[in-house]
Order: structure tokens, then C-alpha cells, then sequence
């Protein structure tokens, strides 16, 4: 417990979004509500596929896991926020921050990961159908999911490493909703470059691997549209696409603004708002866009609905 320097700091202080009365008890509604859709999406999600049989192929054992990971990440970081929104009270031990920090650093780059594996999914489906079951086998699944969270712990023992051989002299007041590497590091007396260069170059290679993995995937896939001689056909699949692409260029996106740069260049109102979208908005999104524009999940919900209705009639 010497490594983590917890003798010097008892506490951290989170100063929040805003000191602003009514303005917090409009975010704390909002924010509240939010959790509430991420929980009940997520976890539904879970649960449509693990009751639904014809729900159990690659595409949905990796949207389980991803659902998983969504309601991970804003466990980790939303009910804390909603604390300090409504009852001022922006103490957390020290302890809790760093414990909060590697989880929400695990649930991220695990996602990170697993999101690529789920475009070289929809691309092999889209691409080579007729190869698809022996490319995308049980044992390659398990064996990309697996990877995924072995990478995520991982890069999570390196931040770890780093983080404990901070130390705090002076101030432990973080102008941020929740424990996060870079106001973190700010707040540090130690010199922080070697380690902003190696939490950059693993969060950096990991975003750029999985990034270039998801864009050629998803070019593999245009390409493929693109030569659907059928109108309906095309619009259909640009549809499809469009709504997986859209959600993972906001989730990056907001990673690589905030991570892959130095602390000195970490701006207190920019990097709040961008970590909103990714810690509170994207896993709350997710599920309602790999669930609302998918006929296999409407039926599969139906389904358990009817199967629970005829239970009960026959009790």
C-alpha cells in the first residue's frame, strides 16, 4: 500500500460540472435519467439475449459483452456524479479515486477493443457470407472477447504502475465530475512527462490499432454496398451502417481528444463536456442503436414477452 503514496492525500476534492444550484439540480435530473436509460437498455439488452435462442449467434455474443462494458462504464463513473450534484458532497477517498480510475480505464479500452472485433465481425457477414461461420467459429469469438478484456487489464496494471508513483503536496481539488487520468495528473507534484508518454503511447496504440481495424472494416463494407446493383438494397445496408458508425466515431473521437495529449493542454470546460459524451451519453445510446433499428431484437422481444404471457396463463 506504500506504492499508491496514500499517506500524503486522505482525499481527493471532485469540484463537479457547476457551483451553480439550479443548473445542478437540472443535470442531476438529467443525468439521472440517463443512468436510468443505460440501465434498463443495457441490461435489457442482456437479457433479451440470453433468454432468445435465435439471438445466440457472433453478432450478439459480442452485443452482450458490449453491453456489459456500457453498463460498466457508467456505473463507474454516474452514481458518484449524481452524489455530488445533489448533495454537495465532492469528497472521495483516495483509495476509491484511483479505484474508479482503473475501472473506467479497464471498461474503455476493453471497449475499445471489442468494438473492433465487432466491425471485423459485421464485415466478414456482410463481405464473405457464404465463409462467415468458418471465419467467425465459437472459438474465434471467445478468443476475441477474450483478447479484448486481456488487453483492457493490461493497459489498466500499466496505468496502475504509473499512477502510483504520483505524488500529491499541495492541492487535491480536481476541477472534473469524476477520477480521471489527465486532472489527475495535473494535480501532481511529481514530474509527470515519462508518464503522460506511456499512458499516451498505450492508450494512443490501442485507439489507433482498434481505429484503423474498424475503419477498414467499415470500407470493406462501403465497398461491398456499393456494388448492390438493388436501390432498396443499398439504402437498406447504408442504413444498417450507419447508426454502429455514427456511435463509434463520437466514442473515439472523444477518447483521442482527451487521452492522446499531454496534460498541459488539458482544458477544464472542453474536456468535461467531451467526457460526458463518452462516459454517460454513449452507453446510453448503444443499446437503443443496436437495438430500435434491428428487426432481430424487436422479434426476439416479442417472443420472450409471449413465452412470459403464456407462462403466466397457464399458471
Amino acid at each position: 500500500m506504500g506504492r499508491w503514496n496514500i499517506t500524503q492525500v486522505s482525499d481527493f476534492i471532485l469540484m463537479g460540472l457547476t457551483d451553480s444550484g439550479e443548473i445542478r439540480l437540472a443535470l442531476f435530473t438529467l443525468f439521472l435519467l440517463m443512468y436510468l436509460i443505460t440501465v434498463l437498455g443495457n441490461a435489457g439488452m442482456m437479457l433479451i439475449i440470453c433468454l432468445d435462442l435465435q439471438l445466440h449467434t457472433p453478432m450478439y455474443f459480442f452485443l452482450i459483452h458490449l453491453s456489459f462494458l456500457d453498463l460498466s462504464f457508467s456505473t463507474a463513473v454516474t452514481p458518484k456524479a449524481l452524489d455530488t450534484l445533489l448533495t454537495s458532497n465532492r469528497c472521495i477517498s483516495y483509495l476509491n479515486c484511483f479505484l474508479q480510475m482503473n475501472c473506467f480505464v479497464f471498461v474503455g479500452v476493453t471497449e475499445c477493443v471489442l468494438l473492433s472485433s465487432m466491425a471485423y465481425d459485421h464485415c466478414a457477414a456482410i463481405c464473405k457470407p457464404l465463409h462467415y461461420p468458418a471465419i467467425m467459429s465459437t472459438r474465434r469469438c471467445c478468443s476475441l472477447v477474450f483478447g479484448s478484456f486481456l488487453i483492457g487489464l493490461m493497459d489498466t496494471f500499466v496505468n496502475m504502475l504509473c499512477m502510483s508513483k504520483l505524488h500529491f503536496c499541495d492541492s487535491t481539488v480536481t476541477y472534473h465530475f469524476f477520477c480521471d487520468a489527465p486532472p489527475v495528473l495535473a494535480l501532481s507534484c511529481t514530474d509527470t512527462h515519462g508518464i503522460e508518454i506511456i499512458i499516451s503511447i498505450c492508450a494512443g496504440s490501442t485507439l489507433v490499432v482498434s481505429l484503423i481495424t474498424i475503419s477498414v472494416s467499415y470500407v470493406s463494407i462501403l465497398s461491398t454496398i456499393l456494388k448492390i446493383t438493388s436501390t432498396s438494397g443499398k439504402q437498406k445496408a447504408f442504413s444498417t451502417c450507419a447508426s454502429p458508425l455514427l456511435s463509434v466515431t463520437i466514442f473515439y473521437g472523444t477518447m483521442i481528444f482527451t487521452y492522446v495529449k499531454p496534460s498541459k493542454f488539458y482544458s477544464l470546460g472542453k474536456d468535461q463536456v467531451v467526457s460526458v459524451f463518452y462516459s454517460i451519453v454513449i452507453p446510453m445510446l448503444n443499446p437503443l442503436i443496436y437495438s430500435l433499428r434491428n428487426k432481430e431484437v424487436k422479434n426476439a422481444l416479442s417472443r420472450v414477452l409471449q413465452k412470459r404471457k403464456s407462462s403466466k396463463q397457464l399458471n
